[in-house]
């Protein structure tokens, strides 16, 4: 899952289940068509632990039927924020059809609890159908959210900390259908409701930026979603090559349930290049830019980290900087560290910018760090992620089930 976790010190256990194993290659059995990671070389976690029991860990033990991959990773860890948490993450990569003529599919699904009460049940998908002419997308949470929050803009310091507590239920569905090769059209409905909202306040009895603003113990956003894309990544959890472009338009309208008719532009933009095909040495870029229209519910607005994946802006925690308006732009270099791929490792920069109470972008917030990748799964690519990351007056180590982008 890419549910990224702020000042993580400890990965306690780390485990991978395979229940039905993707084929390796096609020059191991035949008629099998040629697979998009040749994992017949390549080494990941479950081999380690079988060799560590003395199972078979040959090529040939792992080929069996090739629908489903399955990944799990159970975790402790500790927040600044958060307190104590135990978390545990699953990924399911399979294909829909028996040739594997379709994309690489993937369900993620994430429970947590910590020791400051913050609960969290999140469920989000990417399904392909039907030689890729459709695809469907669906994002389901819920959460008992304590967190820190720092008011509007990305030039606020860290003594405008106001720390909320929420409850917080989102159900987000889009169907996409081929237009033409690798473009899709998607229409879908996205509901955000926020509960059981209060307010700690700023010390010094400083007046918030989310009571300028408007606060509200409850916010409903209810609306229709536009979507474009393009994507010809051929594996979303771990692309080596080509990219992905979306442009969602989302009209949240009363008579759907909305507190408010408010309105949302926001673009996400990936590409890939591989350095060569002799490796697996990835550059990745992204970006981001979200722009808002009407009265939009304070906790509804773009913020750190409000990816579908909760992984932009590595070096701060989430809701850090938060505005009516968003533009994030980040780089990574992604590079095998051992030639049987079980272990890698990344570089990355990113910096963000948040519009303030007043309207007009503030200074761009900057993050730079480096982490490792461990191999959990060869057949689906996946790694567990370990990245240690810092920015302004802010640092931390982050953990992912799958890459961040």
């Amino acid at each position: 899952m890419k549910y990224s976790k702020y000042l993580f010190l400890c990965l306690a256990v780390l485990t991978s289940s395979q229940v039905i194993a993707q084929h390796d290659t096609s020059s191991v059995v035949k008629n099998y068509p040629t697979p998009v990671i040749d994992s017949a070389k390549q080494r990941d976690a479950i081999d380690f632990l079988l060799k560590i029991i003395k199972k078979d860990t040959s090529i040939k033990s792992r080929l069996h039927a090739k629908k489903l991959v399955f990944s799990v990773v159970p975790a402790l860890g500790l927040s600044l924020t958060t307190g104590f948490v135990a978390d545990i993450t699953a990924n399911m990569a399979f294909y829909t059809s028996a040739d594997h003529a379709n994309n690489l599919s993937a369900v993620d699904l994430e429970t947590v609890y910590d020791t400051k009460n913050q609960k969290i049940f999140a469920s989000r998908s990417e399904v392909w159908y039907d030689q890729n002419k459709y695809k469907l997308i669906t994002d389901v949470r819920w959460e008992a959210y304590p967190i820190d929050t720092y008011g509007l803009g990305s030039a606020t310091t860290n003594a405008t900390v106001d720390p909320l507590d929420y409850n917080y239920l989102r159900l987000y569905g889009t169907f996409f259908k081929k237009i033409k090769d690798d473009f899709y059209a998607g229409l879908g409905y996205d509901l955000d409701h926020h509960y059981n909202i209060t307010q700690s306040g700023i010390v010094n009895n400083q007046v918030s930026d989310y009571t300028k603003y408007g606060f509200h113990p409850s916010s409903t956003s209810s609306g229709l979603v536009l979507n474009l894309l393009f994507d010809n990544r051929r594996n979303s959890i771990n692309p080596l090559n080509g990219g992905c472009a979306s442009v969602i338009y989302r009209d949240n309208l009363t008579f759907l349930g909305s507190d408010s008719h408010w309105q949302e532009l926001s673009m996400d933009f990936r590409r890939y290049f591989r350095v060569s095909q002799n490796n697996y040495n990835v550059i990745a870029l992204w970006g981001i830019s979200a722009f808002t229209k009407g009265n939009v519910p304070y906790l509804d607005l773009p913020y750190t980290a409000s990816d579908t994946y909760n992984n932009s802006g590595r070096g701060y925690p989430e809701q850090r900087f938060r505005g009516k308006d968003e533009l994030y732009l980040e780089g990574e270099f992604r590079f095998g560290i051992l030639k049987n791929g079980l272990l890698g490792g990344v570089m990355f920069v990113n910096g963000e910018s948040f519009t303030g109470l007043n309207g007009g972008f503030q200074k761009i917030a900057p993050a730079t760090g480096t982490g490792v990748r461990i191999k959990i799964n060869k057949h689906s690519d996946t790694n567990v992620c370990i990245d240690y990351a810092y920015g302004l007056n802010s640092r931390g180590i982050f953990v992912n089930l799958g890459e961040d982008f």
